[in-house]
């Protein structure tokens, strides 16, 4: 298992991963934040958590309201 751990090259993937938890929090914020979402505002912070990547852009693209 170390082995497998020394291999993954954590140079490129820090960033991604960096990135990505930026954009969990911000989404979370912004979900927590705002008055109306499109849908039940406890299920789009379920979505953002658990579906890592596609969740927080699926909230600003579906889920926010341009009211």
């Amino acid at each position: 298992m170390n082995e497998l751990l020394n291999e993954i090259p954590w140079g490129a993937i820090a960033p991604i991963l960096v990135l990505q938890l930026l954009l969990m929090i911000t989404a979370l914020v912004s979900c927590i934040r705002e008055e109306k979402t499109n849908g039940p505002k406890w299920l789009w912070i379920l979505i953002i958590l658990f579906i890592n990547l596609i969740g927080p852009v699926l909230y600003f693209i579906v889920g926010r309201r341009n009211d």
